[in-house]
């Protein structure tokens, strides 16, 4: 198998604004399937735009480019523009227009840039909109038919704008009452009580569309979450065959891309070495192990994948390849359609918000939650 192939597994981060000689030489090496980018990884619109056209260069295959641009407080590009509304702020209103707005947008917003997969929307019901578990704010619904509806709209608005979506957190992250980023939450949801609620979502969005042959988000991030119900011994669902092949790619069929939440994240930290986490991601049939801020790792990551059963491998690069037949290119990009489209963020905030809220922005001092501080 060629070793340059291998790197089609891993989702990485990027260390800075630019790329710098050394990072540069390991991204050659490894060929990377996809990069994240961060807070840390955007100072201007121009900036951004070159950051990305040079991974793209320094691929040999075309490589998926993706961000958390969901709205509110997990929106990384509020950093050079307006932030929009997060997904809260969207039911509360309950309008689907505005929800397919903010998808356009989002779609269009990403598209200059050279993104072409957006890490949302997120799936999860919100049980509790003040639960300490790092979705606040972040659920496009309390129940089923809510987050169906409206998480539904922008997903289907972001598709049309050429932006594939990411459906999370799968298998629902909802009754977690810690933050993964910390410690790997165990969440006692009976599977009578999943199937009614969390997977009753999921299993809507892992469906094939009739016509296009594609499922109605383009691929699913199993989160870090322990499911005693599908795993009695502690596992994260991440790391869980039974969560990521037996029940989302066999009993719902989803035919998308899987990959991991951050392998990053204190979940997997406290548990598992970095050649297990590996092992363990692509045997429970992720196609993608996600591997954000631990960027010298990937080329022991990228190690570790040459000694996999090649039927794994071999199953993986064929979906991650599947995937990257359906990109589309980036488009155009002056500062000047920049602010059009971030004056049409603007305009969107008002809409939802009114003027008066539209000018105040999520807090950037005082204590933050992880999803924030990258």
């Amino acid at each position: 198998m060629e070793s340059d192939s291998l790197g089609q597994l891993i989702l990485t981060g990027v260390p800075g604004y630019e790329l710098d000689s050394k990072t540069a030489a390991l991204f050659r090496r490894v060929q990377p399937g996809g990069f994240i980018l961060f807070g840390r990884n955007i100072k201007s619109a121009p900036q951004l735009r070159k950051l990305i056209d040079d991974l793209r260069d320094l691929s040999d295959t075309e490589p998926i480019i993706t961000i958390d641009q969901e709205g509110g407080r997990v929106s990384r590009l509020r950093l050079i523009g307006n932030e929009p509304p997060n997904a809260q702020q969207l039911r509360d209103r309950n309008d689907v227009a505005l929800v397919r707005r903010h998808g356009e947008i989002t779609g269009q917003l990403l598209r200059i840039f050279g993104f072409n997969l957006d890490l949302c929307p997120v799936l999860d019901i919100s049980f509790d909109d003040e639960a300490d578990n790092s979705l606040r704010g972040r659920c496009y619904g309390t129940n089923v038919e809510q987050v169906v509806r409206l998480a539904g709209a922008f997903n289907d608005a972001l598709r049309e704008q050429g932006i594939l979506s990411c459906g999370k957190h799968f298998p629902g992250y909802s009754a977690a009452t810690i933050d993964a980023h910390h410690d790997l939450p165990r969440i006692d949801r009976s599977r009578v009580q999943l199937d009614a609620e969390e997977l009753a979502v999921f299993r809507h969005f892992a469906g094939r569309d009739g016509a296009l042959r594609r499922p109605p988000v383009d691929s699913m991030m199993i989160c870090h979450g322990w499911y005693p119900s599908f795993n009695p011994k502690k596992t994260p669902a991440s790391l869980s065959r039974e969560i990521v092949t037996d029940l989302l790619r066999e009993e719902f069929g989803f035919e998308g891309l899987i990959m991991t939440d951050d392998l990053d994240m204190g979940a997997i930290l406290n548990e598992y070495g970095l050649e297990e986490t590996i092992r363990l991601a692509i045997g429970a049939g992720n196609d993608w192990a996600m591997i954000c801020h631990r960027i010298d790792s990937v080329e022991q990551a990228h190690r570790t994948l040459a000694t996999l059963p090649p039927a794994e491998i071999q199953r993986t690069l064929k979906n991650v390849a599947r995937t990257k037949k359906t990109l589309a290119p980036p488009h155009a990009f002056s500062e000047s359609i920049f602010q059009k489209i971030d004056a049409s963020i603007w305009d969107l905030r008002v809409a939802v918000l009114g003027e008066e809220e539209a000018a105040k922005r999520s807090p950037e001092d005082g204590k933050r939650s992880p999803v924030e501080m990258y």
